[in-house]
């Protein structure tokens, strides 16, 4: 959190700098811009060993959990239908809630104006092209490329046939890419330690181009982003409600606790001692307190597909980008896929390797994601927040179909 607000800090102090530049200033906003491109692209170089060591390592371990046990396939299964279920719903609502509430349009063109010299990684091709793309001739080239979608279909497919595999060899492989991410997470973090430099530089040439607007815009993303996560947020009630047996007072007041803790810490992790004790408040077993939900914290970020691709799409619309059904078709399967290797991964890491290769995906520019990045601390709460209580849902819901609640638990889910 502290480092957050180091970064947040240096994105208010930038736009402020740039505000109130005088105009003869020209050379210092070029000197800025050189710098922040530079480290940004420091940045970027890093993403695709990084995703594509994560997502080895987390198709290997999710399927060495999904071999575990029936409650554990069946609650692996269960997260991978919502995950995909929330990046679809970010596909829907993301477009209709900008429809309804688009950022004002001297915002708009004061941004757009900022950023027109960001980079876009290519056009995206239409529905035909795609399905006959997605599989990669060539998977080095799709890397340098920045071909994301037929690199994650590669990757995936390689991934689980080393889940094939005999147990000393598939160990081999994994402790090899489990290396690479590892080495590739410190590098990160080196680039990182940069960020309120790169991310005030940044933010002086928008502030100097864009000015005043620029509050505007960043204030209008967050609303929006987090109008999508309280979505999967009540989401969780509905799935509790149905799939739980749980009465929405009774689910609510269990759930206080640990979204308490989730609101102050904003880590899931921290939050599991007051998840355990709330599902067993409502009666859900030991076996599924004490299996499922730490596979939930290990493995499942609700909030990642919708929220992710919500970014994803505001900096098109930001940009004033018009998306095709092909560029919201490929940014729905690298949300849902991206999201399964950067659930272990420190919120500012994982913006950045979630949210660039969907951006990728998409034909639209990772240069915004920046300034995005820097106001991340406000989103984070929200994605906290639900992911908890959805892990909470998901948990109810699998105790249920499994009969392992309590006479007392069954008892309060009907009463309600």
């Amino acid at each position: 959190m502290q480092k957050a607000l180091i970064i947040l800090a240096a994105l208010i102090l930038g736009l402020i700098a740039g505000i109130i530049l005088p105009g003869e200033a020209g050379g210092l906003i070029k000197g800025a811009e050189f710098a922040g491109s530079l480290w940004l692209n420091a940045l970027r170089m890093t993403i695709i060993p990084l995703v594509v060591s994560l997502l080895v390592v987390g198709i290997v371990q999710t399927a060495a959990m999904a071999r575990a046990g029936r409650m554990t396939f069946r609650a692996i299964i269960a997260m991978i239908a919502i995950l995909w279920a929330s990046a679809a719903m970010a596909a829907l609502f993301t477009p209709a809630l900008l429809s309804l509430f688009p950022l004002p349009a001297d915002a708009a063109a004061a941004l757009q104006s900022a950023l027109s010299t960001a980079e876009k990684p290519g056009p995206v091709p239409g529905i035909l092209e795609f399905f006959r793309d997605i599989v990669p001739s060539n998977p080095v080239s799709a890397a340098a490329n920045d071909a994301i979608l037929p690199l994650i279909v590669f990757t995936l497919s390689f991934a689980f046939a080393v889940t094939r595999l005999p147990e000393k060899r598939r160990s081999t492989i994994a402790d090899f890419f489990a290396a690479i991410s590892e080495a590739m997470l410190i590098l990160v973090q080196w680039v990182l330690a940069l960020a309120p430099i790169g991310v005030f530089a940044l933010a002086l040439v928008v502030g100097g181009k864009a000015g005043a607007q620029s509050f505007v815009g960043l204030a209008h993303y967050v609303l929006i982003v987090v109008a999508v996560g309280t979505i999967i947020y009540l989401a969780s009630f509905l799935l509790a409600f149905l799939g739980g047996r749980q009465g929405l007072v009774q689910f609510f007041r269990a759930s206080i606790p640990a979204q308490a803790v989730a609101i102050s810490t904003q880590s899931s992790l921290a939050s599991l001692p007051a998840m355990v004790q709330g599902v067993k408040a409502m009666g859900v077993g030991e076996r599924s307190a004490d299996i499922v939900l730490p596979i939930s914290v290990a493995l499942f970020r609700a909030t990642g597909p919708c929220m992710n691709l919500a970014v994803a799409i505001y900096v098109a619309h930001l940009m004033g980008i018009e998306l095709t059904t092909g560029a919201l078709i490929a940014g729905v399967v690298a949300a849902a896929i991206t999201t399964m290797g950067a659930v272990s991964l420190p919120g500012s890491v994982s913006f950045i390797t979630s949210i660039a290769p969907i951006n990728i995906a998409m034909g639209l520019p990772v240069e915004p994601l920046v300034l995005l990045l820097a106001i991340e601390a406000f989103p984070d709460i929200m994605r906290t927040l639900a992911n908890v209580t959805m892990d909470m849902a998901v948990t109810t819901t699998i105790a249920h179909s499994e009969g392992d609640v309590t006479k007392s638990g069954l008892s309060q889910g009907e009463m309600a």
